[in-house]
């Protein structure tokens, strides 16, 4: 899961991004509102957590933005306002949520995990190709009824493959929803996360459910022309 933070305090939002990391995410920091509807306007996440007050364009404005842009993602609203007001005004802008500043980070990661939970009532729960099913909500793999322990990555991986079942995958696309901005990302380091990630899936003899289709990316599913299994 891809999660975009925009928060203009450097301290905090190193802290947050480091504790959503822990639990599996991967996060794009945003320093300013601008910076921060830039980055949710060209690239794909699962949520947005952003805070009101920010320098320049505030939280508020941001948020009115991306939804006239007709930006989607679920938007977590972090703010010091308490007030009944605040809050309307803050829902009535676009925003999915609102958590109030100072907040326990279990309750902070609460919230995100329900946006998650309601984004994806408009798609199947269990994610399923063949005998190999993923379960977003308890991140549970299993292959012929047989978990598979896999790492951070090799889970985000798989999701974003089996989101797009039998259709190719480009490295860019891999790299998008799987590493953070800030990491430097060679195909040679994708490459080397899918051979591990097919060695699970298809170990033991079954049949190959993960394909290389040189010079494109990656396809999961059934054989087909054009594939270098």
């Amino acid at each position: 899961m891809r999660l975009l933070l925009i928060e203009d305090d450097r301290k905090a939002a190193k802290l947050l991004a480091k504790g959503l990391q822990e639990e599996g995410f991967v996060i794009d920091v945003a320093p300013t509102g601008e910076e921060g509807e830039a980055q949710a306007a060209v690239n794909e996440y699962d949520v947005i957590v952003l805070d009101w007050l920010l320098p320049g364009k505030d939280g508020i404005a941001v948020c009115r933005a991306l939804r006239a842009r007709e930006v989607s993602t679920p938007i977590l609203m972090l703010t010091a306002r308490d007030g009944l007001a605040d809050r309307v005004h803050g829902l009535s802008t676009g925003a999915d949520d609102y958590l109030t500043k100072p907040f326990a980070f279990a309750e902070l990661l609460a919230r995100i995990r329900a946006l998650l939970r309601r984004s994806r009532l408009v798609r199947p729960a269990v994610l399923r190709v063949a005998d190999l099913t993923l379960d977003p909500a308890t991140r549970r793999v299993t292959r012929a009824g047989v978990a598979v322990a896999l790492t951070s990555k090799e889970y985000a991986l798989l999701e974003v493959l089996m989101q797009s079942a039998g259709e190719i995958v480009s490295r860019t696309r891999l790299v998008e929803r799987v590493w953070d901005e800030a990491s430097e990302v060679i195909d040679n380091l994708v490459d080397t996360h899918v051979s591990h990630l097919r060695k699970k899936i298809d170990r033991g003899g079954r049949r190959p459910l993960i394909h290389t289709v040189r010079g494109f990316g990656y396809r999961l599913g059934p054989p087909e022309e054009l594939v270098d299994a």
